[in-house]
């Protein structure tokens, strides 16, 4: 594959880097997909960097290099298998920052069953995400992680004469 020529492409790379890490268990490698407060410490007033937040599905608001990455530690840490096939993928880029929305098809293993070594019961799970990327020297970066579940329908309309 040739070198990405366009912000658009380089942000796509960026945001497949950050979910290949995750789904390698690769806590470096995810570490440093993130803003780090030197990489924009030149446009803060009071010289701290950009502040990064993350939201995993059902958690609160994590701001901060120290909890996110904390999260993300302990996510890595009790799961044993996990794999994300990303849909509809949009990116939209200006000038320094960039934002991408897609859909999340979460594939997921829960802990192997005692005396075995096979994965648990895979778990598949829907989520939109939102991931907001800033430009620095060492490339896009991400500055926020947004995710929530996609409640899933049914598929059964209820009856309103039915009594239950």
């Amino acid at each position: 594959m040739s070198a990405p020529r366009t912000d658009v492409e380089q942000v796509e790379l960026a945001n497949t880097a950050f979910y290949e890490a995750l789904e390698r268990g690769d806590f470096e490698g995810l570490s440093s997909q993130w803003l780090a407060p030197l990489d924009t410490a030149d446009d803060d007033i009071e010289g701290d960097g950009a502040v990064i937040s993350c939201v995993h599905p059902g958690w609160p608001v994590l701001n901060g290099r120290g909890e996110v990455l904390r999260s993300y530690a302990l996510i890595m840490a009790n799961t044993e298998y996990i794999q994300f096939f990303l849909t509809d993928v949009h990116v939209s880029v200006t000038g320094d920052t960039a934002l991408v929305t897609c859909t999340e098809n979460i594939l997921s293993g829960g802990p192997a069953p005692e005396d075995s070594d096979e994965l648990g019961p895979l778990v598949g799970q829907l989520v939109v995400a939102t991931n907001v990327f800033r430009r620095t020297a060492d490339g896009w970066k991400l500055w926020s992680h947004h995710a929530s579940p996609v409640l899933a329908e049914s598929g059964e309309e209820e009856d309103e004469d039915t009594p239950g």
